[in-house]
C-alpha cells in the first residue's frame, strides 16, 4: 500500500524559516523531511516531542524582581532623573 500525501500550506517568519532551513539542511534534510519527522515524533509521544511551558525566573531573578519592586515603593531611596544623575551620585 503507497503512503499518500497532502500539500499543507502554513506561514513561518521568513528568518526562522532561512534558519531552521540551514540546520535542516546540514542534518541531511530539507524543511518538509523536518516537518514529517516532527509530526511523526508528536503522533509517537502523544505530543509535543519537547518541553512546552512558559518561561518562569529563578528564585535569585524572582528575589531581584521583589526587591526592586519595594526599592521603587520605598520613599527613603534617592529617585535620580536619568542615568548621568545616578552616575554622577556614583563619583561622588
Amino acid at each position: 500500500m503507497a503512503a499518500t500525501t497532502v500539500n499543507y500550506t502554513c506561514r513561518v517568519d521568513t528568518n526562522i524559516k532561512a534558519q531552521s532551513e540551514a540546520v535542516f539542511n546540514e542534518l541531511g534534510m530539507n524543511l518538509g523531511t523536518a516537518i514529517n519527522v516532527f509530526l511523526r515524533e508528536a503522533i509517537r509521544v502523544g505530543g509535543f516531542p519537547f518541553d512546552v511551558k512558559l518561561s518562569k525566573p529563578n528564585k535569585e531573578t524572582l528575589d531581584a524582581i521583589l526587591e526592586s519592586e519595594q526599592i521603587i515603593k520605598d520613599p527613603s531611596v534617592k529617585k535620580f532623573a536619568d542615568v548621568r544623575d545616578a552616575l554622577a551620585e556614583l563619583k561622588k
